[in-house]
């Protein structure tokens, strides 16, 4: 607390110090002037371009792959062999936009199945994968 110094009344003062205010606004003051050049540093990156042909609204149809515990394959309710789900995996993955494929695998199924038919999706550069189940029983 403050006194006051010389005067007749010798109580306390009633006026603030702004001194160190001063002071901390003054160094607040100084950091912000060296750390805004800092802050507008820009990155240089090449965006991908949109395609503009194609509308956004556009629906498109999902792959429904069917996988049974015995490990044949429906693709789109039609039984496909593996050589043949990869050559639809090859071409799906080059349209654009890219369709999802929605795998449906039933639960008595070997993981091992779904992992092999996952990773011949991701071999042929599908991005968009889903898995679908049923709600609960």
């Amino acid at each position: 607390m403050a006194m006051s110094s010389g005067g007749n009344s010798g109580g306390p003062m009633s006026e603030i110090n702004v001194t160190p205010l001063v002071d901390v606004m003054l160094v607040l003051l100084i950091i912000f002037m060296i750390t805004a050049p800092l802050m507008s540093h820009r990155i240089q990156i090449d965006l991908p371009k949109a395609n503009p042909n194609i509308p956004d609204d556009t629906p498109v149809e999902p792959m429904d792959l069917a996988i049974k515990p015995d490990g044949t394959y429906f693709l789109n309710d039609a039984e496909v062999t593996e050589a043949e789900l990869k050559s639809q995996f090859l071409s799906k993955a080059q349209l654009s936009p890219q369709p999802e494929l929605q795998i449906r695998a039933d639960r008595t199924t070997e993981y091992k199945v779904v992992r092999k038919v996952l990773g011949d999706a991701k071999e042929a550069g599908m991005v968009h994968v889903g898995f679908l189940t049923t709600g609960k029983e």
